[in-house]
């Protein structure tokens, strides 16, 4: 089995490359999802906020979160301490329940940050230039441009994981573009 490692910084289009390549039947784990899933079940991160107001319905709101955590860099480490180990021991078991397959694909945005490229064969950077980046956050999550900023800024730049990637896709153009760039590279080589 080969491990790929897809990532890329926020709102580069880790998301819309993931879906064309469920769509071509790759085995996919996104790292999204299962800490969304964290957030949501974890009795330690519920503790770590109890008295700050990240709750709506008795769930942990990402977004309240995120505006939190962001300004709180204590804050972050802790959190990243509960979610982390929980996010690398589910990247196994995707491993292990997909060991026939000739490629397995995992999604993870904060694979330099966490230290897990180790784990891969293969990483690909999902790129987009900054300026897009930061349009596609302020339309798509209504972020102010100063908000927007800070959440790329909280990133390793883009510049750091070119050099430390296998492979790039470049998403500053068209879906048709990304669409071909895509099937060069994995369809190619299936």
């Amino acid at each position: 089995m080969y491990k790929i490692a897809l990532t890329g910084n926020i709102a580069a289009g880790k998301s819309t490359v993931e879906k064309i390549l469920n769509s071509f039947g790759y085995k996919v784990l996104d790292v999204d999802i299962v800490c969304h899933d964290v957030l949501k079940q974890s009795p330690e991160v519920k503790e770590l906020f109890k008295t700050f107001d990240v709750f709506s319905n008795g769930e942990i709101s990402r977004e309240k979160l995120g505006r939190i955590v962001f300004d709180n860099p204590d804050l972050l480490k802790q959190l990243e301490n509960i979610v982390h180990p929980i996010v690398k021991s589910k990247v196994y078991d995707f491993f292990d329940d997909n060991c026939n397959e000739k490629f397995v694909i995992v999604s993870i945005p904060l694979l330099f940050e966490t230290g897990m490229q180790s784990l891969f064969d293969k990483i690909i950077l999902v790129y987009a230039d900054d300026e897009i980046r930061k349009q596609r956050l302020i339309q798509r999550n209504g972020f102010s441009e100063e908000y927007a900023l800070k959440r790329i800024n909280s990133q390793y730049s883009q510049d750091y994981k070119l050099k430390k990637a296998d492979n790039v896709i470049y998403n500053n153009g068209t879906i048709q573009d990304l669409n071909e760039q895509i099937i060069k590279l994995f369809c190619n080589n299936k």
